[in-house]
């Protein structure tokens, strides 16, 4: 059985079609990019997979069981977590305890503040922002408010970590350095992650498979030789350029 299972979900806003009947499955332990140009659904997929959102039809299951129509809170406590594209921490908190939210109300629920601060405190070790730890995160820059974001997730000691464009903004040097850490996270915990992401040369290195949507619909599912090889998807993202960004 798979981890997750999205099954024909769709989700309008009136009379506007924002996704249409999207389905596909990430397994244990599996990497799944999700790629799309701006505005083909890719956030409001994650929306209502977190709970953000409700689907206006179709399901999402979590080991089987339907977690579509929960709240936020309820999918993280059944070990969900998301990150946002528009990173907004609480900025005249320091850092650490922006993550000790994310252990107080997350799946592990720490009892103390202590305790969440602890855990806090190993996890800015792990993203690298343990030297930072006293300092507003307003203080930081966006590559530190992108880990820190990452932060707060895994707080929630989360099964599926969705990350949705953690390297939106970032310098050459920063994005890779967000990739290793993608990487070094996965292979240090038992996580599933699906990551949104315009740049295929990230998603390529990251990410077992590839789901393709474009204009609210699923164009392909497939491994990154597949997807940067299929002519719908060159015709509709890449263009010349195959490995460059989405248009």
């Amino acid at each position: 059985m798979s981890l997750l299972a999205v099954e024909q979900i769709g989700r309008r806003f009136g009379g506007v079609v924002a996704l249409d009947q999207i389905s596909f499955e990430v397994e244990e332990g599996e990497i799944v990019g999700l790629m799309g140009a701006n505005g083909a659904g890719k956030t409001t997929l994650f929306s209502m997979i977190a709970g953000n959102l409700k689907p206006s039809s179709g399901n999402i299951r979590l080991d089987g069981k339907r977690i579509s129509g929960l709240t936020p809170d309820q999918v993280s406590s059944l070990g969900v977590a998301r990150t946002f594209q528009i990173v907004r921490p609480f900025m005249n908190m320091t850092v650490l305890d922006n993550v000790a939210v994310g252990a107080l109300f997350g799946k592990g629920r720490q009892r103390t503040l202590a305790g969440a601060r602890e855990q806090a405190h190993a996890l800015l070790a792990e993203v690298g922002l343990d030297a930072r730890a006293a300092l507003p995160a307003g203080m930081l820059n966006l590559a530190g408010r992108k880990r820190l974001e990452i932060a707060r997730a895994l707080a929630t000691e989360p099964r599926l970590l969705l990350l949705d464009e953690v390297l939106a903004g970032l310098n050459g040097s920063e994005v890779t350095q967000a990739l290793e850490l993608i990487i070094e996270i996965k292979q240090r915990r038992a996580l599933s992650i699906v990551i949104v992401e315009h740049v295929m040369k990230a998603l390529m290195r990251v990410s077992k498979r590839i789901v393709v949507l474009h204009e609210g619909r699923k164009l392909m599912e497939g491994t990154a030789e597949e997807v940067t090889s299929d002519p719908r998807v060159i015709k509709a993202y890449l263009g010349d350029n195959r490995y460059g960004k989405a248009a």
